[in-house]
């Protein structure tokens, strides 16, 4: 029977070292995979505000254009409401975005994490709709 004051053998200082970093390497991989999935949400917010806020513009528009107008509703109801709503929407893109970069940076010391990531990319492509969006409204060209 085992004595069980005994202790099992030691690893070496270079299987202990070894295996450290590894878990710290795995570590910095499931924190990047946080990154990306709280960047993805960030991205789900915006498109609903930018959405919402050109459907919201583009049917407004259109009861205007009708005739038609909502009870307490003036001439730049449309426009504004959204205005506010692409706004939102291009500001939370926009924070997610610098947000991310800011945290791959703080991860780069651990790996070489590159900036052509997927959900960076998808971030940027709807960093310019938010952008085009908005302009748009303001120059009421859509």
């Amino acid at each position: 029977m085992a004595n069980p004051t005994e202790h099992p053998p030691t690893q070496s200082a270079h299987t202990t070292t070894s295996l450290a970093a590894t878990r710290t390497r795995m570590a910095a991989t499931r924190t990047r995979m946080a990154a990306d999935r709280t960047l993805m949400a960030w991205i789900r917010t915006a498109l609903s505000l930018l959405s919402f806020g050109f459907t919201i513009y583009s049917v407004l528009k259109a009861f205007e254009e009708a005739g038609k107008t909502l009870p307490g509703a003036n001439i730049d109801t449309p426009r504004t409401v959204g205005l506010i709503l692409t706004g939102m929407g291009t500001l939370a893109i926009l924070m997610g975005t610098i947000q991310y970069v800011l945290w791959l940076r703080d991860l780069a010391h651990h790996g070489t994490f590159p900036l052509t990531r997927p959900p960076l990319i998808m971030a940027a492509l709807m960093s310019v709709i938010g952008v085009v969006l908005f302009t748009s409204i303001i120059a009421r060209v859509l």
